[in-house]
């Protein structure tokens, strides 16, 4: 212990002797460390830590399988036929996302998150009430007595704490809802909620609509290749019972709670562990240069210790316990840089990402920076101090004993091999910065290619907003229909306004898809539909709020009722599908044919074409799209349609849309003072958040990217500089035999490129692997893009060429006579 705390202080005394040094090693593992701190502390509350409820471990979802990939959306009928197993204690149904409910509390009614579920939800989560009960059996029925469970967060903020609350009715949307019990603020909701009402699903239903999550809590001793062993035969049994309700091709998905949460996350967030370990390692290489550097000029001093006795063993740990206390220094640099790159980083981060974002929910930074990453930065510093420490220890540990006691300047035939080594460790360097710059590359081209893309819309001066329908008042298609021709006739009465529309949902903001058949084509074999693709039931002039464009046919109108004929208009890639050789107008269409009443939609014919519109994202194109008239939508779409999603609104604006927003939602408050409005939004605004999560993993690839060059150059910078001293004297020689400075400034030069262009070679061939990583991250560009790679190497080549020139400029500017009077 005594020579440890020694060595410690030993320490110090060489970091104080050597300020410089000192800076310059603290500020590169700041940076290394630091970005690691930061971006772990996502990782470990995104992918790590376990979900916030009793025996996570148990927790699963349900879901599907199909030939697009995989999804967790159920039926109904499906659920109940789950139910019935022999591996899971509790099994609930519930909404995807929370429906806005209006509490009538007061002068004006105000929006709160409500969730449709199960009577066994709370027992899936293992959690109860902190006040009153859960729901019943007969509360859950159809047709059931109402009920609802409130949140601590709702219960204080919007009904005032009111000890007496359980038993007391809350009005949602117009309807009278006794409270039965209060959450408490610890629970974690999924989704996120303010109040929960009873699914009250029918047990007979036949209604095939895939819209609500299904979780389930494994039985003690059971494991999960056992639930999904005994899944698949359920769901093997269902198809053979229900073929019509089943494809071939679909099987049951029973997947951790936790992994299906984060699925659409993990590879971007690993992508970026992977970066900032990529940092870390340039940071140590860079590190380990500069040790052997300050190495070579503390040889007399080591060979003055191993003459009197010091062993190779003493001397390593020495200098072991110098790059530990060097790391730890540069640990707790970066722990405050990582600290407030976390700070930074909930700032930036989109608000879409599960565990840490997602709304309701987000982390504050405490709960983000605990003590699991404290301890994650102290581990990572003592490794790191072993990673840079160790080899250059080992290194200078082996003195040139008659060499280095002979020359005061400390220079001996073991320079030459730790010159060697650092050639090694730039080169190093430069591979790591080009994968990490690489990647940036791609990412960059990916977010330019999605904010470049063309929408298949004009989003300027468009405002948009959203309304929860929900509740008995808009039951009925003709009650949402009377709505919207009230609203966008006093929208469109608006001065300024060009024309305004309802939408089900906007481009790119979510996804709606339903199946259909085509009147007079069977379906393949062993399948129940000719295609499934996007629904959207809209009003007349979306169209044109949108400019999207008119093909062929005709635009939906006002004539288009529902008493008329039923029509439907679909987009260009939907037509060329289904009809390559065939004229689409005037084909009739039967869409949700089989999903059970609700869906029940009858024949439509084909009135239009219009351009295509990116419906379900900027990245995702060759989506079909079928638009009909909200006023013919069937009574059972209208009714779940309000009880799952907000309705949407879209307004043309001739000038900035930000200007109408107090005029615009004044025309809803006159139509029904009822109606709440929600997600207040330019059309602009939409789409950029579309591309959030990209342009957050670019901007952070492209910093650690920055970083990852700045080190690599001074990396270079450093072993040019360190060489052009210890020859000295040989370039004296030289210029005294004659050779000239520009001979002088190309043998400088070809020393330093040799081992960053080797280092550019191996790091494209490792880039040629790695990038492929990232292709679910990429839009518009390959894995293996020739333009990204090549631009990179020559940018990384010109940096290293920046970066040997300064001290091969140095040397051409040498005084012969000094330089040969050095020893």
């Amino acid at each position: 212990m005594e020579s440890i705390i020694a060595d410690v202080r030993q320490a110090f005394r060489v970091m104080r002797k050597s300020p410089g040094f000192t800076a310059v090693a603290v500020a590169a593992l700041a940076l290394g460390i630091g970005a690691n701190t930061g971006i772990f502390s996502v990782v470990d509350k995104v992918l790590l830590q376990p979900l916030p409820y009793p025996e996570p471990d148990r927790l699963v979802k349900l879901g599907r399988k199909f030939a697009q990939g995989e999804g967790y959306s159920n039926s109904i009928p499906k659920y109940m036929a789950w139910r019935h197993n022999n591996v899971f204690s509790a099994m609930t149904m519930y909404d995807q996302s929370g429906p806005g409910l209006n509490l009538e509390n007061g002068d004006r009614p105000q929006l709160v998150k409500g969730v449709h579920i199960s009577a066994d939800y709370f027992k899936v989560f293992g959690t109860s009430p902190m006040r009153g009960r859960t729901f019943t059996s007969s509360e859950d029925s159809p047709n059931g007595p109402r009920a609802a469970i409130i949140s601590e967060g709702l219960w204080r903020s919007k009904l005032g704490s009111d000890p007496n609350i359980i038993g007391k009715t809350i009005n949602l949307n117009g309807d009278q809802y006794p409270v039965v019990g209060i959450m408490a603020h610890s629970f974690v909701p999924d989704p996120p909620a303010d109040v929960w009402i009873p699914l009250q699903a029918d047990p007979n239903s036949t209604n095939q609509g895939h819209y609500l999550s299904v979780a389930a809590r494994l039985k003690p001793g059971v494991t999960l290749e056992q639930a999904r062993a005994e899944m698949k035969l359920a769901g093997e049994r269902f198809r053979r019972e229900n073929p019509k309700w089943m494809d071939k091709g679909e099987s049951v998905v029973v997947m951790p709670m936790r992994e299906a949460m984060v699925a659409d996350v993990k590879t971007a967030l690993f992508v970026l562990l992977g970066a900032v370990a990529f940092v870390l390692l340039i940071a140590c290489a860079n590190v380990a240069n500069l040790l052997l550097a300050r190495g070579a000029s503390r040889q007399r001093e080591l060979a003055i210790r191993v003459a009197i006795g010091a062993s190779r063993w003493r001397i390593v740990s020495q200098l072991l316990t110098e790059s530990i206390v060097l790391a730890t220094v540069g640990g707790i640099a970066g722990f405050v840089l990582g600290a407030w790159g976390v700070r930074s980083l909930l700032q930036l981060v989109p608000g879409n990402i599960p565990r840490l974002t997602d709304e309701d929910h987000v982390q504050s930074f405490l709960t983000l920076f605990d003590w699991r990453v404290a301890a994650f930065t102290l581990a990572v510093s003592f490794l790191t101090g072993i990673i840079f420490g160790l080899f250059p220890a080992l290194q200078i540990s082996k003195p040139d004993l008659a060499g280095a006691l002979k020359e005061a300047s400390g220079r001996s035939a073991t320079g030459r091999r730790q010159n060697r080594i650092r050639k090694v460790l730039v080169a190093s360097e430069m591979a790591l910065a080009l994968v990490l710059l690489t990647s940036a590359a791609l990412l960059i081209r990916t977010f330019i290619g999605l904010s470049t893309a063309n929408p298949g819309i004009d989003p300027h001066n468009v405002l948009t907003l959203q309304t929860s329908l929900a509740g008995g008042n808009y039951s009925t298609t003709e009650k949402v229909d009377n709505l919207i021709v009230q609203a966008t006739r006093r929208l469109e009465a608006v001065p300024g306004v060009r024309s305004a529309a309802m939408t089900v949902v906007l481009p790119t903001d979510s996804e709606i898809d339903l199946p259909f058949t085509i009147a007079g084509k069977p379906p393949k074999a062993g399948q129940n539909y000719n295609g499934d693709e996007q629904y959207r039931f809209i009003s007349p002039h979306y169209f044109s709020v949108f400019r999207i464009p008119l093909l062929r046919g005709r635009y939906l109108n006002e004539r288009d009722t529902g008493n008329s004929a039923k029509v439907v208009i679909i987009n260009s890639t939907m037509a060329k599908k289904y009809w390559p050789k065939e004229d689409p107008l005037g084909q009739v269409i039967v869409i949700g044919k089989g999903l059970g009443p609700a869906f029940d939609d009858g024949p439509r014919q084909i009135i239009g074409i219009v351009g295509d519109v990116r419906e379900t994202g900027l990245g995702d194109t060759n989506v079909g799209v079928m638009y009909l008239p909200q006023s013919q939508v069937p009574e059972g779409i209208t009714e779940l349609a309000n009880n799952v999603i907000p309705l949407s609104w879209c307004v043309r604006s001739d000038g900035d849309p930000n200007a109408l927003r107090s005029v615009v939602q004044n025309q809803f408050q006159a139509v029904d003072p009822l109606l709440t409005i929600s997600k207040v939004r330019t059309m602009e605004q939409v789409l950029a958040e579309g591309t959030a999560r990209q342009s957050f993993n670019m901007l952070l690839l492209t910093i650690f990217a920055a970083i990852a060059l700045v080190l690599a150059a001074i990396g270079i910078y450093g072993l040019m500089a360190y060489a052009v001293e210890q020859q000295t004297q040989e370039l004296g020689i030289r210029m005294a035999l004659g050779a000239g400075r520009p001979h002088l400034l190309k043998m400088v030069l070809k020393q330093g490129m040799i081992p960053a262009l080797i280092g550019v070679a191996i790091g494209l061939a490792i880039a040629f692997g790695a990038t492929r990583l990232l292709s679910s991250l990429l839009y518009g560009v390959k894995s293996f893009d020739p333009l990204s790679f090549a631009l990179v190497a020559a940018v990384l080549a010109f940096v290293a060429l920046f970066a040997t020139y300064i001290p091969a400029r140095k040397a051409t500017r040498l005084d012969p006579t000094a330089a040969l009077r050095e020893e």
